[in-house]
């Protein structure tokens, strides 16, 4: 149980001060209020912080009310995961989109003006983007979320991405290091494991992090797997040889780094949370990431005491704890000048959020990019939809960094193209060819998916749509790893609205 003292000692400070707690409601609760007077250094945003850019804007001036300098954090990547726009969905799409466009030029448009919108909303880290290199096609929480296979060409979107987030005053978070992408199990879940060996690691996994590293990365999150290569029996949030050793030391980085999620289960069914955030301080981290599920004053409490328990017992040295902080609070200040000076500083003390007052065409930059991502395959004598068509939506289960809060497909864009559109949604359970021939009866079928090579009912739904239509359209919405097929198959590289929006004007043949 967590003491209820409010020691404002400099070692309960610095406890404070290196963890990144979450809360709920849309307002500061008081004990958040508290707890940022007596040190606590950052505050994690979720969806269900979220209600509008205005909303958003007055809590974030709630909390520099009690410290100027507090790190307001958020996983805001784009495209399938998003938080700023979690009940309408993302105006911008995903890394894999930019990938498929490989124009490092609009990626970097791209990160700024989402880095813009966050620091007129009072964000100033971003932890985003992800760098994962995703050779594993069947890998089911990043996908989308990687630029791409490629690990040079997920190097130098990543780089982009850091430079253009960075530019808006931003601080970019590069994730999941090592690297996440070789993974066929969800670390949310269970503790994934990646034998490879170091010269596979160094030719693919730490090539975009590199990049990221000299880009000016201002923050990097650790990923809870576990890299036998490097170390056999802890994961590298957890791990000395792959924080220190291979980031701090082989790989030269000086920026701080933040844990993933610590309730995770790979951390919390295994080390418990108080425990793996001592190890995970000791092993080289500096900032203990946890709110997304455990997000109350019970946990910061219990944080902090472990922490200072730890340096009273030995267990954790003083300094290393001192360091942590030190880098929290180095952060803090690069994130107040920027807020106050350079080229972020009229986004951020300018107008209202959502007042287009000096907002530039790069506004529209997210719809661009989604449009620029669409990749059409036509049968021959394949048309567009003419006439009001049935959107079959096979709706696989959202992994938790998505979340399944966030509306995705092309129905609702279908329609104002074609008023009449209809539409249902079908699961594993609920999804079979008969279920939908019946439900569309003579309308023309445009089934949406994601990632049909990772969910074979979807492929025997498809099979049998297309063997009873042949004009049956596909929209694939994750990762187009599947063969295309279809009267017309568009693949949008993600399911962000604006991905949806560019697949209804090409499913229309604007």
């Amino acid at each position: 149980m967590a003491t209820a003292t409010r020691s404002t000692d400099t070692l309960t400070r610095d406890a404070l001060a290196v963890l990144q707690p979450g809360f709920t409601g849309t307002s500061a609760p008081d004990w958040l209020l508290r707890s940022v007077g007596e040190g606590l250094s950052s505050v994690g945003l979720f969806g269900r912080n979220i209600a509008s850019p205005e909303q958003l804007a007055a809590l974030t001036a709630q909390l520099r009310a009690e410290r100027d300098d507090v790190l307001v954090a958020i996983d805001e990547e784009g495209g399938d995961v998003t938080r700023l726009e979690v009940r309408g969905g993302s105006s911008f799409p995903g890394n894999l989109a930019l990938g498929a466009v490989d124009d490092t030029d609009l990626t970097r448009e791209v990160a700024r003006e989402l880095g813009r919108r966050l620091a007129e909303c009072g964000v100033n880290l971003n932890w985003a983007p992800s760098a994962d290199v995703n050779s594993d096609p069947g890998n089911p929480v990043i996908g989308v979320r990687s630029f791409g296979a490629d690990p040079h060409l997920a190097a130098r979107h990543t780089a982009a991405y850091v430079e253009g987030l960075q530019a808006s005053g931003v601080a970019a978070c590069t994730k999941h290091f090592p690297g996440h992408g070789d993974t066929n199990v969800d670390s949310h879940h269970d503790l994934p494991r990646i034998d490879v060996g170091l010269d596979t690691l160094h030719a693919r996994e730490l090539v975009p992090f590199r990049a990221a590293i000299a880009a000016g990365s201002k923050t990097v999150m650790s990923a809870h797997i576990l890299l036998p290569a490097l170390d056999p029996t802890r994961p590298a949030t957890l791990s000395p040889q792959i924080l220190t050793g291979l980031l701090r030391e082989e790989l030269g980085y000086q920026g701080l780094i933040i844990t993933d999620g610590m309730e995770m289960q790979a951390i919390s069914a295994t080390y418990g949370i108080e425990r793996g955030s001592v190890l995970a301080i000791a092993a080289g981290a500096d900032a203990i990431c946890v709110g997304g599920g455990l997000a109350d004053e019970e946990t910061v409490l219990l944080l902090r005491d472990a922490l200072v328990a730890a340096v009273r017992s030995g267990e954790l040295p003083e300094e290393r704890l001192a360091d942590a902080a030190a880098r929290v609070r180095s952060l803090a200040t690069w994130t107040q000048r920027a807020r106050t000076s350079g080229p972020g500083a009229a986004v951020q003390e300018g107008t209202a959020p959502g007042n287009e007052t000096g907002r530039s065409a790069t506004r529209e930059v997210g719809l661009d990019a989604a449009r620029r991502a669409v990749r059409v395959t036509r049968a021959p004598g394949a048309a567009p939809l003419s006439s009001a068509p049935y959107v079959a939506a096979l709706t696989p289960v959202a992994n938790i960094a998505v979340g399944d809060e966030t509306p995705w497909g092309v129905a609702a864009d279908l329609a104002r193209h074609l008023p009449g559109t209809e539409t249902g949604a079908f699961t594993a359970e609920t999804g079979s060819a008969e279920a939908i021939l019946a439900a569309a009866g003579g309308r023309r079928i445009v089934a949406v998916v994601r990632d049909e090579h990772r969910h074979p009912w979807m492929a025997a739904v498809l099979d049998g749509l297309l063997a009873a239509r042949a004009d049956t359209v596909v929209v694939e919405m994750g990762v187009p790893q599947a063969t295309p097929r279809g009267a017309l198959h568009v693949a949008t590289h993600g399911a962000a609205r604006v991905c949806g929006t560019a697949a209804a004007e090409a499913l229309v043949g604007r």
